[in-house]
């Protein structure tokens, strides 16, 4: 299996509910270091997984949307503890959309697997990973 991998970078706010979080129940601001990773089976015709540069212009977009936000004001996370763990998936699910849609390429089809992981600390991170239509 064949993997590429970009990086960059995201900083939220956000609190949580329930006594699991214990102080974390206050808001607080989090930054996250963020690993995409694209696997296939066999090389595209260019011989790449995916085009490097599209990957990174498709993460970069999908973080913005998040970048410097309060995410207990984003309507569509309402009653939603926006963990790392949800974050992961939420970014997940965001990128299958671009690569459906075709905007890594229509090389792109031949992908099979995601997996997006959020580094919180150096010692502490949280990843989804799934398989692509």
């Amino acid at each position: 299996m064949y993997t590429v991998c970009v990086r960059d970078h995201l900083m939220i706010a956000h609190s949580f509910r329930g006594e699991t979080f214990g102080s974390a129940q206050r808001m607080h601001g989090a930054t996250y270091v963020v690993d995409l990773e694209l696997r296939r089976p066999d090389l595209d015709p260019d011989g790449v997984v995916v085009d490097i540069g599209r990957l990174s212009d498709s993460l970069h977009a999908v973080l913005e949307a998040l970048n410097y936000r309060n995410l207990d004001e984003i309507p569509e996370f309402s009653g939603r503890n926006t963990t790392t763990e949800f974050l992961a998936r939420e970014i997940f699910d965001r990128i299958a959309v671009q690569i459906e849609e075709g905007q890594l390429g229509s090389n792109a089809t031949g992908l099979s697997s995601m997996r997006v992981t959020l580094h919180e600390s150096h010692i502490a991170w949280a990843s989804y990973e799934g398989l692509l239509p």
